[in-house]
């Protein structure tokens, strides 16, 4: 199992320059990779949904970002 998790670093390494749509996704998918692995030797699953999980957290937070700076804009 170690070389699963060590393959979806080193995946989540090289994928990481080539999508810059992809925020959140190699953070998420690295945690969610360990957590699953810890949880039962679930790594893959559990990157996959870290992926999704993180992706959906970084645009929250760029979205938020965005509304800060409007309301700045505004005063």
């Amino acid at each position: 199992m170690r070389k699963v998790s060590l393959a979806i670093v080193g995946l989540s390494m090289v994928a990481a320059p080539v999508s810059a749509d992809a925020k959140g996704c190699i953070k998420g998918a690295f945690v969610g990779g360990v957590a699953g692995h810890v949880a039962g030797h679930h790594a893959i699953a559990g990157a996959a949904a870290g992926c999704v999980a993180g992706h959906y957290m970084a645009k929250h937070k760029a979205q938020q970002q965005r509304q800060a700076q409007q309301a700045q804009l505004h005063r």
